[in-house]
């Protein structure tokens, strides 16, 4: 019985996917299928009840998971402690991020790590909110990045800043010639606003129920990209991140209008399992991370 062995079955259960499982430790779903007999044929115990439709221990597999976590915590706590010993911070740092963090926020802040920590490699992977929770709970990424932050019992949020919403539009838009604006001025022309899944969305509906505002989207957009595009060519207003825009704005291609009324802040965190052991790479990455943007950690 070899760590990996463990590994791949924890893997399984934490997923409930045999493929999941194969992805996450680049094989094949038979090689799981294998692996799981034969530590049934190991233990001479029925591990996974295979009369059931859904994916379910029995009692024998039960414990075997529970052990199987505890081993692995302690090796790979042995692991991180003997690179801390030896003073190595090398390896791996795997992230899933929204694209407008992995755009905008995150590079300037990889770039100055990897200089600083030239034998860490930094892996970005850019998905819709909901995925990166799923990512991280699966032990797929060792962070996700995400805004507006959801409490979900399994990840550990760490409040990293909070970013303005600002409202855009085209130069040949009717409020072009203004620096600030009231959001009343945004009703009854048209908005463009991102998907209804997406948390910034959910946040934004909310707010302007409080605020009395109807603003109804004539267009949704499931990325920030997309959404600017169309606000280029004058297909509506939008509110965004402040520091998504910079760019453009530059360019000339988008004006920036403040919201003078009210404020709106988006609330940018990193996420983690709960319980997983960091190593001295992931570490020093996330003391990075939050010493450049003034995050601290959660209570």
């Amino acid at each position: 019985m070899h760590i990996e062995n463990l590994k791949i079955f924890r893997d399984l259960v934490d997923n409930e996917s045999f493929s999941k499982a194969a992805k996450l430790n680049a094989i094949t779903q038979s090689a799981v299928s294998q692996q799981l007999r034969s530590m049934e044929k190991h233990f001479n115990v029925l591990i996974v009840d295979r009369s059931q439709k859904q994916f379910r221990l029995t009692r024998e597999g039960r414990s075997l998971y529970e052990a199987a976590k505890d081993i692995l915590n302690r090796y790979e706590q042995v692991g991180s402690e003997m690179q801390e010993m030896r003073k190595v911070v090398s390896g791996t740092v795997h992230i899933s991020t929204i694209v407008s963090i992995g755009l905008h926020e995150l590079p300037p802040h990889v770039k100055s790590f990897m200089q600083e920590f030239p034998h860490v490699n930094v892996r970005v992977e850019y998905r819709r909110s909901n995925l990166v929770y799923d990512d991280v709970i699966s032990n797929a990424v060792d962070f996700g990045l995400v805004a507006f932050p959801q409490k979900t019992r399994q990840v550990e949020i760490i409040p990293l800043m909070e970013d303005q919403l600002v409202a855009i539009c085209s130069p040949k838009h009717k409020l072009a010639g203004k620096k600030e604006i009231d959001l009343a001025d945004l009703q009854g022309g048209k908005f463009i606003g991102f998907d209804q899944d997406i948390p910034t969305r959910k946040a934004l509906d909310q707010f302007f129920r409080e605020q009395r505002i109807e603003l109804e989207p004539s267009m949704e957009f499931d990325n920030i990209e997309t959404l600017k595009r169309a606000v280029e060519v004058d297909a509506g207003v939008a509110l965004v991140p402040e520091g998504t825009i910079r760019q453009e704005v530059e360019q000339g291609t988008l004006v920036m209008l403040r919201l003078r009324d009210r404020r709106v802040a988006r609330p940018l965190a990193i996420l983690h399992r709960k319980g997983r052991v960091l190593t001295p790479a992931m570490k020093r990455f996330m003391a990075h991370l939050m010493n450049r943007t003034g995050g601290k950690a959660a209570d």
